[in-house]
């Protein structure tokens, strides 16, 4: 058995949840510590989670998420199709896998406690002390695990030196909408590379449709990006979709400035040289965030928290902790890369579309359920044993 009994995890978004589930089921108490003031419901736009995402989720209780999305259907900027891949995924917006996970934690009877920003640690040789900004509250516990994000603090604590996230050129925007013209795409999500940006949809048998655009744009920092108001995005995008014969412009007309999601910079992180020290280790995003590009964010995070859990349950935490990377590392930094080619490819010029529309077809027929098998069929068993790193456990 552990040695590990409590748990600090910092961030209450998605990885939080899931690795306190994964931790409770482990036999180790988990509460978690959210910077927000409250809770992130109705936040954020759509996501997909892959067949390991559901597996991953399944073994913290949560069954089935979202709606099928099991084939990309693949435009150029006249409305052609030229290509179909097909991938089974689920659709489910993120405010509601937000509120499903943290339903099932509350029932778990974990803690999630809001307005608590992590600012520093303080280890000893028994435990470990967060200190949150104003000073006046602090936690303890054996471990602490960082789910903060792309721009963990946890990450910042555990090497100053840690990277920054690698910026892919483009910005991220999508929206819900209502009363949809639209032909009902069924379980397929519709993408098409504009002339100018990508754009993506899908829409369902009510009439809503989930839309999202990645626009190509010199580095924005948040700041910039809060300045520009809602009204004037939704004119740059209606205006960089003009000639191309696609839904963009219907889309956008349905779609209220105040409805419009800004995700923001389109982010990942390729290498974090250091994924632990002491009693810290990092999760999620905080440690292998990948594009929206990869559909396979949610889907990551699911499988790393129950991985953590899974090796702090069998052995001591500086060993789990290293067992636990050396499962991981491999894998997530190759679904990252994956990623990023996706992003070098979406906005092309007219020589390259050419280019493109000839190979994608090629790209559709040769994912294959056998090639994509090891990122689709990745499957993990609870109940085996965690074998300790310094015994050469191989990367999963």
């Amino acid at each position: 058995m552990t040695e590990t009994r409590t748990a600090i995890v910092v961030g209450g978004g998605i990885a939080g949840p899931v690795a306190a589930l994964a931790l409770r089921r482990a036999g180790i108490e988990a509460t978690v510590y959210e910077s927000h003031a409250d809770t992130a419901d109705g936040v954020g736009a759509a996501l997909s989670v892959a067949p390991n995402g559901r597996a991953a989720l399944d073994l913290v209780g949560l069954g089935r998420v979202g709606e099928p999305m099991n084939a990309i259907v693949l435009q150029n900027h006249r409305g052609r199709t030229v290509a179909e891949i097909r991938q089974p995924m689920q659709f489910s917006w993120r405010a509601d896998l937000y509120r499903r996970l943290h339903d099932l934690a509350a029932a778990a009877g974990i803690q999630v406690r809001y307005g608590r920003r992590l600012v520093d640690v303080e280890e000893g040789p028994t435990g470990i002390r967060a200190v949150f900004a104003d000073g006046s509250v602090s936690a303890e516990a054996d471990v602490l695990i960082g789910a903060d994000g792309i721009r963990s603090t946890v990450r910042r604590l555990i090497d100053p030196a840690a990277p920054r996230p690698r910026y892919s050129g483009l910005l991220g925007f999508g929206a819900r909408v209502e009363g949809a013209e639209l032909p009902a795409t069924g379980d397929r999500m519709y993408m098409a590379f504009g002339s100018r940006a990508f754009l993506g949809w899908q829409s369902f048998p009510d009439g809503s449709a989930a839309w999202f655009v990645n626009l190509p744009h010199p580095y924005a920092d948040w700041e910039e990006i809060r300045r520009t108001s809602g009204e004037e995005w939704m004119r740059r995008l209606a205006a960089v979709f003009e000639g191309d014969d696609l839904p963009a412009r219907e889309l956008l007309r349905l779609t209220a400035p105040g409805d419009l999601v800004v995700a923001g910079p389109m982010e990942d992180l390729p290498h974090v040289p250091r994924w632990h020290r002491g009693r810290m280790v990092l999760v999620g995003d905080s440690v292998h965030a990948t594009s929206p590009s990869s559909g396979q964010g949610a889907s990551l995070a699911a499988e790393s928290a129950v991985e953590l859990a899974r090796a702090l349950r069998d052995l001591p935490h500086s060993r789990a902790f290293a067992a636990y990377e050396r499962t991981r590392r491999a894998r997530v930094e190759k679904i990252i890369a994956e990623g990023h080619r996706t992003n070098s490819g979406k906005v092309a010029g007219p020589v390259g579309r050419v280019v493109r529309d000839a190979v994608l077809p090629l790209v559709a027929r040769l994912e294959t359920p056998a090639r994509t098998a090891w990122r689709y069929g990745h499957r993990i068993d609870w109940e085996a044993p965690v074998e300790d790193a310094r015994a050469g456990a191989g990367a999963g």
